[in-house]
């Protein structure tokens, strides 16, 4: 986590006194849009001021009360169990809420470890996982192989967070019984209008870029950028930002607000696919119907037009 100097701190107030945003003041101090506003988050006053110099000391005192080699202590363990067992969540998230909120907790690695050791005593709280550790079938110590280069959706424009162009696209995945099969929905932010398709291989990632490849091409002159989450799925993102000569950009963790408009209408589509469903009982052309069907609908948010109208009306008027 990148952290400023106090030499960049007053540069920083500097920037902001003298009008310019807080994207160009990152570009100028060189570090990454989030990291200012992280600092003004944290760093200023209860009314908003902010003060370089009382930001170095916040700062300080932070870098120091968490500096000590974290060991998974009973208090943290006492945490694990009772998120694990009432709630259900998973160690990624445990670390990701204690992180957002200042909780001293260990890494989820090790808390995987924790879990893993009580079951081999008889314990059952490997049960109460989503997996129950069934596809964690590398060692709980071994490196998770990230995607890579990956683009956050933090240098994502402020035209595309406004939805004020069209063509900026949402990408996800819903899955079928037991995490079997896979079908793709992507949706466009402003006219929401909905393309899904079938994969036949499921969560592969080369089928997944070559499907949304061949979906989106006819589109390729008004296709400006993809938002996903961070499955693995997507981890050819990159050659379907060369193919569509887009950008592609990734989600926060456990952040799915920020791709709000595909959550909801995924929502839509189990409607007609429900949850838990096996995907061999739907073909193709019942996919297309479905996928008709709620580009048809009639949409409060869209003053009661429907997406398919509003798109191909944005298309001509973009071509």
């Amino acid at each position: 986590m990148k952290h400023l100097t106090l030499e960049q701190r007053y540069a920083l107030k500097a920037y902001l006194e003298c009008g310019i945003s807080k994207t160009e003041a990152a570009r100028r101090l060189r570090v990454d849009r989030s990291t200012v506003y992280r600092e003004l988050k944290r760093n200023s006053t209860k009314r908003g001021k902010y003060n370089p110099g009382l930001a170095q000391e916040l700062a300080k005192d932070r870098k120091e009360r968490f500096s000590y080699n974290r060991r998974f202590n009973a208090r943290m363990q006492k945490l694990v169990d009772q998120w694990i067992r009432k709630e259900q969540w998973s160690p990624e998230q445990i670390k990701g809420y204690c992180d957002a909120h200042q909780i001293d907790m260990v890494s989820h690695e090790r808390i995987y470890q924790y879990i893993r050791r009580d079951k081999r005593d008889g314990g059952d709280l490997y049960k109460h996982l989503r997996h129950k550790l069934k596809h964690r079938k590398r060692s709980v110590s071994g490196k998770h192989e990230p995607i890579k280069n990956k683009v956050s959706i933090d240098h994502r424009p402020d035209v595309v967070n406004n939805r004020e162009r069209f063509g900026d696209l949402e990408i996800d995945l819903i899955v079928g019984e037991n995490n079997k099969g896979a079908m793709v929905t992507i949706v466009e932010r402003t006219t929401a209008m909905l393309m899904i398709r079938k994969l036949e291989n499921g969560k592969n990632a080369k089928d997944l870029a070559d499907t949304v490849i061949d979906m989106l091409l006819p589109y390729k002159n008004i296709v400006h950028s993809i938002t996903s989450d961070n499955g693995t799925e997507f981890a050819q993102h990159q050659r379907i930002a060369e193919k569509l000569q887009s950008e592609f950009y990734f989600a926060h963790p456990y952040a799915s607000w920020e791709r709000g408009l595909s959550e909801y209408t995924n929502k839509l589509v189990r409607q007609y696919i429900p949850k838990k469903s096996n995907f061999n009982n739907f073909d193709h052309e019942f996919v297309k119907q479905v996928q008709h069907k709620i580009n048809r609908r009639p949409r409060k948010n869209l003053n009661f037009k429907n997406p398919k109208e509003l798109f191909y009306q944005s298309v001509a008027f973009a071509g």
